[in-house]
């Protein structure tokens, strides 16, 4: 009894010590009704204008107060009732604590971690990126009621998957521009939410602006890094993703990179901050330095000659926020010496401080907003957890199935040889930029629900350096009726400051795989764990190996997932977001050449699949389904289109470079000028499953163009032996266009192939000049 009374005593401590924790996290907020000093204050009264209340706050602050609001570590101006904030955050695929504005703990355990971004975007459903960020964002606001994160999130990331070697492109939609684009759009909606208004659930933030895809390659680092980029590249690949990002999903917010491109910092471009995102895009936000930029373009990069010159570029360029002390520290002293303007602090504050208010941050007892009854029952819930599997198993690439080996069954395969150094693993399944799961399902632990294993790892790790566990998995091989290796690559190999040497599986995986295959006497099955791309070739060539499936990263559920797609209680239907180069692609060809197209006088292959015509191992798109698919198009499909152009544009339309010529997008009437194609989906095998349909166009002509490109994605669901129509709508300036070697994106006259699966439909786009309006 008396260590019953001590335990209830000490639980009753550990309760009382969460909520003083979780009170005195959350006692203080901007404009306290409860606080005479503010809450007659105008930057308070919820009923004015936004742009109203952030101009009155920015009057009453001093210089040396609105410099320490520069930094992600925003510091608290106590007589105006404002408390500290920390504006770094980050939500990549879950609520993460890599920023320090967010941390786990007391009624916090974990947060939903869903499959790394490369693997969702692998799903090509646009409907469960949005509803991903949705449940990211509950999570979200449910910690920062709770006290324990904050409200502006710097994610996502959309920067083009351009080489198979970068170590980031795990957190990337892949290497296509137009579903980078998309996933940006779709996730950031979801994370700010769409009620309406200018509120915002959380902020949102597309990062690395621009051109960034490279950590350490060969002696070069990010750092140091200057990408030369043509204008046809920034504006037909680079920029896609962020300019639907600003444009279409309303992100508040863009972060500029550590690069260099052509000679500029990105965070001290004036053309690209001011010019492009703010400007041309229209960005209602802030933009905010990735961590450290500015001191990495003074410091490591010797851009300006002082400290106070470099704070001075970069506000003056329009960065509003500084990741990192660098603008606290010289902000000052480059207003003191004449280098800039408060008023120019004023504009960043003005920024800044904007997206606060939308947040509510300003309008007082949290509890009252929307969004302010989510807590801890909001987090790890059983819906948020099975929305995490069913996007690991939508991610999840079929790439082989030769007999067709898979489905297994828990029935006749029994038991089964479990292999690999990624068959029982926890935090390899998350990848980076995660946070603490709600909890985890192995590939093993998911195998076992099915039916009998025997583990054994074969290697120790997997950089798989010695064969002195070769022995036990090639034995277990020889026993099971079936053998399921899960292989493949973690944080060791590829990561941020990481990039791969080659595309080989690391150490002596290869070997380890050929020797089990050769022993087993049922179906082999590899599974592969990966951000980027593998050259599997020998796996894919050997006829012992019946199946392989790419998973990706796949989040918390990631085992379960892969043991539903093995037993065939899921059907995958996923695809490769990204090309799988052979080794040999690789040679001579540098990270830091920036080119996308091919260049054959100096044996340049090109990059991704709208540009290089090279063997792959897999390509982009590429994924199988235990049933198949058949298309049509319909029999309305048109095969004609008229591009209105403005009749004072006539004379300059004819372009060389193609037989009917090119309209400049600028010239043509461009509103509501869209392709609609009906396409009949026939499930034509015995399983009911998901289909990908993906409409790639080939426009006439050649030279800089690409070959082909995505134009159009769709997901849908059809029954065996059932049909479906689907509507595919394709937008003729923003996906019918190239670009030209001056960056400008003109739409070629003449007839575009569309290609969908094996079949092709032909439309010709034919200028029809209007007349020329007078005033």
């Amino acid at each position: 009894m008396g260590r019953t009374a001590n335990f209830s005593f000490t639980f009753l401590l550990f309760l009382l010590a969460i909520f003083a924790t979780s009170a005195e996290a959350r006692k203080s907020f901007a404009c306290d009704p409860k606080n005479p000093a503010t809450k007659t204050l105008p930057f308070c009264r919820t009923n004015l204008r936004t742009e109203d209340r952030v101009r009155d706050l920015i009057r009453r602050l001093t210089l040396q107060e609105k410099v320490k609001l520069l930094v992600n570590n925003a510091a608290a101006v106590p007589r105006l009732g404002i408390v500290e904030y920390e504006w770094w955050s980050e939500a990549l695929h879950g609520v993460s604590n890599v920023g320090p504005g967010t941390k786990f703990g007391g009624e916090f355990p974990g947060a939903t971690s869903f499959p790394q971004v490369i693997t969702t975007a692998a799903s090509f459903n646009a409907s469960l990126w949005e509803e991903i960020g949705k449940v990211v964002s509950d999570e979200a606001r449910a910690m920062y009621n709770g006290g324990m994160g904050g409200l502006t999130y710097w994610s996502p990331n959309v920067n083009i998957f351009r080489d198979p070697r970068w170590g980031r492109g795990q957190e990337t939609p892949g290497e296509d521009p137009m579903v980078a684009g998309e996933y940006a759009a779709r996730y950031v909606r979801g994370l700010q939410g769409t009620d309406g208004g200018d509120r915002l659930k959380v902020a949102a933030c597309c990062k690395h602006y621009t051109a960034y895809d490279l950590d350490n390659w060969s002696g070069v680092d990010r750092f140091h890094f200057n990408a030369k980029v043509s204008k046809q590249d920034i504006e037909d690949t680079f920029d896609i993703p962020f300019r639907s990002c600003v444009m279409e999903g309303k992100v508040a917010s863009v972060m500029c990179s550590y690069n260099q491109v052509n000679g500029i910092p990105t965070c001290a471009d004036p053309k690209l901050l001011r010019g492009t995102v703010r400007g041309a895009w229209r960005l209602n936000g802030y933009i905010v330095s990735d961590c450290d930029s500015v001191g990495v373009f003074y410091d490591n990069q010797h851009y300006t000659s002082t400290p106070e010159a470099a704070a001075a570029d970069a506000i003056k360029a329009g960065l509003d926020l500084d990741c990192g002390p660098f603008l606290g520290v010289h902000t000052e002293k480059a207003i003191q010496g004449g280098l800039l303007k408060e008023a120019e602090i004023d504009n960043a504050l003005f920024n800044t401080i904007t997206v606060q208010m939308r947040l509510g941050m300003f309008d007082g007892e949290p509890s009252d907003h929307p969004y302010g009854n989510l807590g801890p029952k909001d987090v790890c819930t059983g819906p948020h957890q099975e929305l995490a599997l069913e996007a690991a198993r939508q991610g999840i690439v079929l790439l082989k199935n030769r007999g067709p080996a898979l489905p297994l069954s828990s029935r006749r395969h029994r038991p089964i040889a479990v292999i690999g150094p990624n068959s029982d693993v926890t935090l390899t399944m998350i990848g980076n930029y995660a946070g603490v799961a709600c909890g985890y399902t192995t590939p093993l632990q998911g195998i076992r629900k099915y039916t009998r294993a025997i583990h054994q790892p074969g290697c120790a790790d997997v950089a798989c350096s010695d064969e002195a566990m070769f022995g036990g998995a090639v034995e277990a091989a020889r026993q099971a009726e079936a053998t399921i290796m899960v292989m493949g690559l973690d944080q060791s190999i590829e990561a941020e400051f990481r990039d791969r040497a080659g595309l080989l599986l690391p150490g002596r995986q290869q070997e380890l795989i050929s020797k089990v295959a050769a022993a087993s006497k049922g179906p082999v099955v590899l599974v592969l764990m990966s951000g980027g791309p593998i050259d599997v070739s020998f796996a894919e060539n050997d006829p012992k190996i019946g199946a392989i499936l790419w998973a990706g990263y796949p989040g918390q559920a990631g085992g379960a997932a892969i043991a539903d797609v093995l037993f065939g209680s899921h059907n995958p239907g996923g695809k490769l977001p990204m090309t799988w180069y052979p080794q040999e692609y690789l040679n001579n060809l540098p990270m830091t050449t920036m080119d996308m197209r091919s260049n054959p006088s100096r044996n340049y292959p090109g990059r991704t699949y709208r540009f290089y015509k090279g063997p792959v191992v897999y390509p982009f798109g590429h994924g199988m389904s235990y049933t198949s698919f058949a298309h049509a198009v319909s029999a309305d499909a048109p095969t004609v289109v008229s591009v209105p152009v403005d009749g004072r544009h006539h004379h300059l339309y004819n372009d060389t470079a193609f037989s009917g010529g090119a309209v400049r997008v600028t010239h043509a009437r461009c509103k509501g000028l869209s392709l609609s194609v009906g396409m009949d989906v026939k499930n034509t095998g015995s399983r009911d499953g998901s289909h990908t349909l993906l409409v790639f166009a080939s426009p006439p002509g050649g030279g800089w163009a690409p070959h082909k490109q995505l134009v159009a994605f769709e997901k849908v669901r059809v029954a065996a032996g059932g049909q479906e129509r689907v509507a595919v709508r394709i937008h003729v300036c923003k996906f019918l266009s190239v670009v030209d070697g001056a960056g400008i994106r003109r739409i070629p006259m003449g007839v575009h192939a569309l290609h969908i699966g094996g079949v092709k439909h032909s439309v010709s786009l034919q200028a029809h000049v209007l007349g020329v309006i007078k005033s």
